[in-house]
This record gives structure tokens, sequence and C-alpha cells, in this order.
């Protein structure tokens, strides 16, 4: 499975096993398995720095088993085809997320500018709120 140019998955290293999907469905839900659960180890993921892997380890959460598999659960459609093209896209999707690494924050501070303007707009509300009050007599 190709995801970019540079980062792809083998085939043989994705596992899929179709099981019983949960929930309503009516006499199809327990005769037919359409779900997919889908397997495959962070290190099979060929073409991610250690960086990247580290992100998506991160990102699978509690998706990632202690050996180091990502396991993905689909069952919204009614159909093996479709559960597995379901599965298929949220792997590509949440590798190809781990692959763009975050930009680097530079802290900034707010201009003179913006700080007398915050300050004008403070003063003038407590203008406001202070001609609001009602004075007993």
């Amino acid at each position: 499975m190709q995801i970019t140019p540079r980062i792809y998955i083998d085939d043989e290293d994705i596992a899929l096993e179709f099981i019983r999907s949960s929930g309503p469905g009516g006499q199809n839900v327990n005769k037919v398995a359409t779900a997919v659960r889908l397997r495959v180890a962070l290190a099979a993921v060929r073409g991610l720095d250690e960086d990247g892997l580290s992100r998506l380890a991160a990102m699978a959460g509690k998706r990632l088993t202690q050996d180091g598999e990502l396991v993905i659960r689909a069952e919204s459609h009614r159909t093996q085809d479709g559960n597995r093209r379901d599965a298929l896209e949220r792997l590509a999707r949440l590798v190809l997320l781990a692959s763009i690494r975050p930009k680097d924050r530079r802290p900034t501070k707010p201009s003179r500018a913006s700080k007398e303007r915050r300050l004008l707009s403070k003063a003038k509300r407590a203008q406001t709120k202070t001609l609001r009050r009602v004075r007993p007599e």
C-alpha cells in the first residue's frame, strides 16, 4: 500500500480480519462478518523517520497494542469491501498525518500599539459600567 511516493506498507504486513459488526442490523448482523479489524506493525511502515514513527504512535493512542501493532476497526459500512476500504483509508490518513512535521512555534510578544489599544478598550468598558451603576440617594 503506497501512501506517498516515499512512504509505503507492504501488503503482506497488513492483516485483515473480518468479524461480526456490533449494533443494530436485523438478521444480517448475526450471520455475516462485515466488520474489519486491520492490524499492522509500526515497524512495517517504510519511509517514516524516527520522529514520524513516534508521532504515529502518539496519534494511534489506544489503538496501539503493547506489541507495537496498530489496530483499526471499521464497521460503518454494510459490506466487507466498504469496511476494508474505510480501514485502509483511515490507516493511510493516519500515516500521512504522522509524516507531517509540526512547525516550530516561535514565541511572539504583543506590540506596544496593541497593548495600548487593549488598555484603552478596558478603560472605555470600565467607564461604561461605571456610568451604568445606579447611585443610591
